[in-house]
């Protein structure tokens, strides 16, 4: 199993416990484009064109945050 598999297991099996960088990379396999940054929070485009919005809480992803993303790409 790849790493990103394995980030990817742990963000369906508890999104709120993945770290941020995790959650970066993951977003990154799966496509998702880094727009711009407004302070804490980083903008990303979905590769169907949608905006997420992320933000690094002490180092950890926001479980609604991942969820959001889980909802994108099962869509």
């Amino acid at each position: 199993m790849k790493k990103i598999d394995k980030i990817l297991a742990l963000a369906k099996r508890n999104p709120d416990g993945i770290s941020f960088r995790d959650f970066e990379s993951l977003l990154a396999s799966l496509g998702f484009q880094f727009d711009r940054q407004s302070g804490s929070h980083m903008i990303f485009i979905a590769p169907k064109g949608q905006r997420v919005s992320i933000q690094n809480r002490d180092g950890m992803a926001k479980g609604y945050q991942v969820r959001q993303v889980l909802k994108l790409i099962k869509e």
